[in-house]
Order: structure tokens, then C-alpha cells, then sequence
């Protein structure tokens, strides 16, 4: 597909509009949007000023998207690729904890504040990165009676 001016800012607005997006709703910052979708940040910086020689590669769009769980088909209608399908089929979800069910519905909830929402954020992103404890470890230890 010819590379057009419109298509290249059409790409860097949805680009752009994802990012805000994985700020806004996650606090991800560009390093962490890049280490969660696996597309370097140069290429998304590249992506959103829309300085590409040509086309991006469907399997990182693909990556970059289902990152931040937007379905690929929409970059590929921006990019006029609307005929193309992604190369994975989108994954199932699988079944959820009720209570990261209820987290979720907080963070999405106009009535809680932000300071809230900060905090809730924080205390899920210290349990998902902290490092595991061995099983083994805890067999070692007496209880105190």
C-alpha cells in the first residue's frame, strides 16, 4: 500500500490516542507500554511522529495493540489494511477473579476519586512485579505457639 501522508497521520493519532490511554487508565509510561507489548520505544516514537519508510509490520502492530488490549483490526483499518486479518486469532479471556473484577469496575467508576484509583493501581502493580517467594523457604520456619 502506498505510503500517503494521511495514512501516516492516521496511524500516529491512533498511536498517540493508545498511549494516553495506557497513561490515563493504567499509569504506564512509554518504557513500560514498549516492555508489555514488546515493540521498542523507538519504533513506537517512530510510529506516532510518523516517520516510516514503510508499512509497519503487522506482527508488531499486532503486538503493540493486543499489549493494550485493542483489537488489532482497528490499526489495520487506519492503516487501510481493512482486508488483512491479524496473524494470531485474538486470545480468549480467560475467567476472571471476581475480586479483580471489582478493582477493575473501581478504576472505571467516575465516583472514585483519583487518589483511589492511584492507590489501587499502585498496590497492583507491587503484587504483579514483586519477586516470588520459594515455596521451599517457608517449610524452614517454626511457628510461634
Amino acid at each position: 500500500m502506498p505510503d500517503t501522508p494521511g495514512r501516516k497521520i492516521a496511524f500516529a493519532a491512533f498511536v498517540r490516542k493508545a498511549l494516553e490511554d495506557a497513561r490515563a487508565t493504567r499509569a504506564w509510561t512509554g518504557s513500560e507500554v514498549a516492555r508489555r507489548t514488546g515493540v521498542s520505544r523507538q519504533t513506537i516514537n517512530r510510529w506516532v511522529r510518523g516517520e516510516w519508510a514503510s508499512d509497519p509490520e503487522a506482527e508488531r502492530v499486532v503486538a503493540f495493540c493486543e499489549g493494550l488490549g485493542i483489537n488489532p483490526t482497528v490499526a489495520f483499518g487506519v492503516l487501510g489494511w481493512a482486508d488483512a486479518a491479524p496473524s494470531r486469532p485474538a486470545p480468549t479471556a480467560p475467567p476472571m477473579d471476581p475480586d479483580v473484577e471489582a478493582l477493575l469496575r473501581r478504576l472505571v467508576d467516575p465516583n472514585v476519586s483519583e487518589a483511589e484509583k492511584f492507590h489501587i493501581r499502585e498496590t497492583v502493580r507491587y503484587l504483579a512485579y514483586r519477586p516470588t517467594v520459594p515455596s521451599d523457604s517457608r517449610k524452614g520456619r517454626k511457628r510461634a505457639s
